[in-house]
């Protein structure tokens, strides 16, 4: 497999103009989110449009995508052009706090940035696509409150502690954690590494706490290949 294109089942995402490469955060979360009855989705920071893509592949709804890099634009444009979904994906090359639409969408998702950094940090090509002074935890809460349909669902990806931070946020703004799983790397961790999280505007009770753990005696375990098999070829 060339490190400048990654093939799925149903498409393939180049990736070689684009700063942020494809990784296992963005493969967890489009495998995790439940898109099948949502009618517009948006996601926010689409890099590759990876994320973008998966989802087309499991819904019928229109999906826009959004990314500050004008490299990832680029890259996202094709490899949703080149897709069989090209018709029902778009891409805005803006900071989404830019970003204005007459709709609201059913479901949100984002593999946002999390690292703290100055204002004055002298960026190397791409980082600031994990760096929040680009995007301020409260900036992306605030806006998902905005675009999100009364019963929509928010989903995204994050470090532990960074989770707990945005979850702090988030219920500044009235937008709630309503499922979450933690993520761990191999069954020799004992930390998990990831937090997958999805918001709603209501309350809920959680469901009882889960782990995914994506390698167990150094082979890809049964649960991971569970959630991923729409998507690899080799599940």
């Amino acid at each position: 497999m060339s490190n400048a294109i990654f093939k799925f089942k149903q498409f393939s995402v180049r990736q070689q103009k684009s700063p942020m490469k494809i990784g296992t955060d963005s493969v967890l979360l489009g495998s995790w989110v439940k898109p099948e009855k949502s009618k517009s989705i948006l996601d926010i920071g689409t890099g590759t449009g990876i994320i973008a893509l998966m989802l087309a592949q499991r819904s019928k709804a229109f999906i826009d995508a959004i990314d500050i890099c004008p490299q990832s634009c680029e890259q996202a444009t094709e490899n949703f052009s080149k897709s069989k979904w090209s018709k029902r994906l778009n891409i805005y090359c803006q900071p989404i706090q830019d970003f204005t639409s007459n709709k609201k969408y059913d479901l949100i998702v984002s593999n946002p940035p999390y690292f703290s950094c100055p204002k004055t940090h002298h960026e190397k090509e791409g980082s600031q696509a994990r760096f929040t002074h680009k995007l301020s935890f409260l900036e992306l809460a605030e806006f998902v409150v905005n675009l999100l349909s009364p019963k929509g669902k928010f989903n995204v990806i994050f470090p532990i502690h960074e989770g707990a931070r945005f979850t702090h946020e988030a219920e500044k703004c009235k937008l709630f954690l309503t499922e979450y799983i933690w993520v761990k790397t191999t069954d020799r961790k004992k930390i998990p590494k990831r937090i997958l999280m999805q918001f709603e505007f209501s309350k809920k009770d959680i469901p009882k706490e889960s782990e995914l753990i994506i390698e167990k005696d150094n082979q890809y375990s049964a649960e991971y290949k569970a959630i991923t098999k729409e998507y690899y070829l080799k599940f």
